[in-house]
């Protein structure tokens, strides 16, 4: 699966994956997600969202044991953010075949659209209008960076924009959503740990600064004459840094937009996008707050106006504690745990094996249902902790850790 799953939308030049929701390389995974489960005689459908459903059982039983990820990729990003925990939820649901397990629950894998952002600059959309955190009005309004709606892009993929909306009737027969992802960050590398469970997600948003000065001739016009929204978006992007350094938190300005964009003409608009992430939600409100104090100030000195607009943004996440310390005792004391090899830190079971248990500060659609279903996700070991680039990796024995494990976590969850 890996194998097949791996070319596309890879870039020639870069090594990074550019599959981006409704365009050609994400309609090649999603007719890869489909082969799989027709493959595997699951029931298959495509809910009103755009996301992709792979049913084992009755999908109208209720209670159903539900696990999966996302294909989409940010730009140039990394092969195993998303695409893992699809194909391991393919691989898993083969290893309980191979176990004869009985089924007590409906079992479905699922590929939720557009979770990455990279195109309509919104993350988690399949998930959000599936659990109404994202209204149809808000979703019509989302454009990509050639002007195309997101209704215009799903049209032109062959899906409905008409259907979109809430869906709570099918999140109504969920039980439990189980997440397998990459970790993004070196937590289990340094605990020495392949497979771990999420305790919480960090809350985090976006925030767009606007920076608006005066286009003039970069050759001709005095430094002292100049409005140059550039210097104020530069001072603001150290100050970012500064104030994540103090309160222990992450900052990031990783996207920007120039007009007119010339090599010699001085800026008129300095567009930049900042992303920020703390523990909690003071600190997070800490740092954004001084990062916009700054810019404010900057601004002021330069002559520019600014205006800071909030574009998205996700509370702290904690995921369902009676499901995760379900988990944390299936993996502790499941058949499967000589194979899954543990390590230092985090909760015991009934073995006596470690299970990690982790924080992070990358948003899931598993956080996103959090708010409607129980929810819980498990990491696998990232050597590099580099995430969002083609250095993203897992080895394969954790890999196959990690579908071990998430097959121990279905077969407690969903088996007699």
């Amino acid at each position: 699966m890996w194998r097949e799953l791996a070319p596309v939308g890879r870039h020639r030049d870069t090594g990074g994956y550019r599959r981006y929701a409704w365009t050609p390389a994400d309609a090649d995974c999603r007719a890869w997600f489909r082969q799989q489960a027709e493959g595997r005689g699951l029931t298959y459908e495509v809910d009103r969202n755009g996301n992709q459903w792979a049913w084992l059982g009755d999908p109208t039983a209720g209670d159903a044991v539900v696990t999966g990820s996302h294909l989409d990729s940010v730009p140039d990003g990394g092969a195993f953010d998303g695409p893992l925990g699809v194909v391991s939820s393919f691989a898993a649901l083969d290893e309980l075949l191979a176990r004869g397990v009985q089924f007590a629950k409906p079992l479905a894998l699922v590929n939720f659209g557009d979770e990455e952002g990279a195109r309509f600059g919104l993350a988690c959309v399949g998930s959000r209008l599936t659990a109404g955190q994202l209204t149809v009005e808000q979703a019509h309004r989302l454009t990509d960076g050639d002007g195309i709606t997101l209704p215009q892009a799903m049209e032109a993929a062959g899906h409905d924009p008409d259907a979109l909306g809430a869906d709570p009737e099918r999140l109504g027969r969920i039980g439990a959503f189980v997440e397998l992802h990459v970790e993004q960050g070196r937590a289990l590398d340094l605990s020495g740990d392949r497979v771990g469970l999420a305790s919480a997600i960090w809350p985090h948003g976006r925030w767009r600064f606007d920076f608006r000065g005066e286009a003039n001739h970069a050759g001709t016009t005095r430094l002292v004459d100049r409005r140059d929204p550039m210097l104020s978006y530069a001072e603001t992007v150290l100050a970012a840094r500064r104030e994540a350094e103090l309160a222990g938190a992450v900052a990031t300005f990783g996207k920007i937009s120039v007009e007119p964009n010339g090599v010699n003409a001085i800026p008129s608009l300095v567009r930049g996008w900042l992303d920020s992430r703390a523990a909690d939600q003071g600190t997070l409100d800490q740092v954004v707050g001084g990062v916009e104090k700054a810019a404010r100030e900057y601004a002021e000195a330069h002559g520019v106006v600014l205006d800071v607009v909030r574009e998205s943004f996700t509370p702290v996440v904690e995921f369902d504690h009676a499901l995760r310390d379900e988990l944390a005792r299936i993996l502790g004391g499941g058949s499967g745990r000589d194979r899954v090899a543990g390590g230092s830190g985090g909760s015991r079971g009934d073995t006596g094996l470690r299970v990690p248990v982790l924080g992070t500060g990358a948003g899931h659609d598993a956080g996103i249902l959090s708010g409607s279903i129980p929810t819980a996700m498990l990491f696998v070991r990232n050597p590099t902790g580099v995430s969002h680039s083609p250095a993203e990796f897992a080895a394969e024995d954790d890999c196959v850790a990690g579908v071990l494990a998430l097959a121990d976590a279905l077969e407690g969850l969903a088996c007699k």
